[in-house]
């Protein structure tokens, strides 16, 4: 008797099916490598001025392997659509992608490699130990072992002065374009005072003030962090405009504002202080102002927002118990809080502004 195939084994003999999409991922790393590793050699930056042969960037970058896996890596980076190339192998110039010219040249202001750099030197190693940070519950970055609860890895960050700016760096670079789309699809003028809770470096309310010009704002965060986002926000000349604030959002009070943001913060919690924290915004919302959190709001079926759940594992590793959210989680909090309306607007992406009205 001749044995049948495994029902496995019969679709894919009576279909179209390939491994591709599992060899795809599953050696993902590999392309996201080639990637970071330019973004850490500023390679997009130092292409940014001119194209260069794959000999000179050899030299510039002082590497020591030979011109063939010189040219595997240029142009490996031309096969995935970040450079591009005229010419092959030694007549090869190299230039940047479009895309890669805006965002990954460093001398730019619409630089976003900052968050790059960060997965480069810290989340690479750290998303290791996921399996780890789902077996345990616990996050798997510098915080790992501690036992202070949510966020506390930023205790350990910030006590390295160039880890804080590299974050402060990723923290803008992953929000640019949706800041930017964000100052344009919503009505700031209705505002007269803006509250960035943990703002960073002051980007949000760099890019509010520079296209509303009526509104002044505040850029909480906590202490180590002032002087960076004072920095940023004199060199955009807006230092009469939007001023700091220092604090610790879970334990002090906030200042007072008509509208009140927070960039990627919502997330970082746990369910309950994420309503505890919803609680302290509309509590000290005066009557028509509006909250609004700028996350990677996840659709409601689970199905088509990829880069919103793997972020939502990013926060394991981070913070344990934090997680990102949907739109209806969002407005069960909010509605909780006593707010009277919910909007998301769609920003770059996979990101969305979720607003509650008070």
């Amino acid at each position: 008797m001749i044995a049948q195939p495994a029902d496995a084994e019969s679709r894919a003999a009576n279909t179209s099916l390939t491994p591709s999409k599992i060899m795809q991922i599953g050696m993902g790393f590999w392309a996201s490598k080639v990637l970071l590793t330019a973004v850490k050699l500023k390679l997009c930056t130092m292409l940014a001025e001119k194209p260069l042969t794959a000999k000179m960037i050899q030299g510039r970058l002082r590497f020591g392997c030979s011109e063939r896996h010189i040219y595997d890596w240029l142009d490996a980076l031309v096969s995935l659509g970040f450079l591009e190339r005229d010419g092959l192998l030694e007549k090869a110039h190299y230039s940047n992608a479009a895309d890669v010219d805006l965002f990954l040249d460093k001398n730019k202001r619409s630089y976003m490699g900052g968050i790059l750099e960060m997965a480069n030197s810290r989340l690479y190693r750290f998303w290791n130990d996921l399996e780890e940070g789902l077996r345990t519950g616990e996050p798997q970055n510098e915080a790992k072992g501690a036992t202070h609860g949510n966020m506390d890895f930023f205790t350990e960050l910030y006590k390295d002065e160039r880890a804080l700016q590299e974050f402060m760096d990723a923290m803008s670079g992953i929000q640019t374009g949706n800041f930017m789309t964000l100052v344009n699809a919503f009505d700031f003028d209705k505002y007269q005072t803006l509250l960035d809770v943990g703002g960073a470096d002051g980007w949000l309310s760099i890019q509010v003030c520079l296209r509303h010009p009526q509104i002044k704002c505040i850029t909480f965060d906590l202490p180590p962090v002032a002087p960076i986002a004072e920095k940023k926000i004199a060199a955009f000349h807006l230092s009469d405009r939007i001023q700091t604030a220092s604090g610790d959002f879970l334990k002090d009070d906030l200042p007072h504002a008509d509208l009140i943001t927070m960039g990627n913060i919502l997330h970082g919690l746990n369910e309950a202080e994420k309503q505890k924290l919803v609680q302290k915004v509309y509590d000290i919302l005066p009557e028509g102002g509006a909250f609004m959190a700028i996350e990677n709001v996840i659709d409601e079926e689970r199905r088509q927002n990829t880069f919103g759940l793997l972020m939502s594992l990013n926060m394991l590793i981070e913070n344990g118990d934090a997680f990102d959210y949907t739109r209806s989680d969002f407005e069960r909090w909010a509605n909780a809080a006593g707010f009277k309306r919910i909007d998301v607007l769609p920003l770059t992406g996979p990101t969305s502004a979720a607003v509650a009205y008070k």
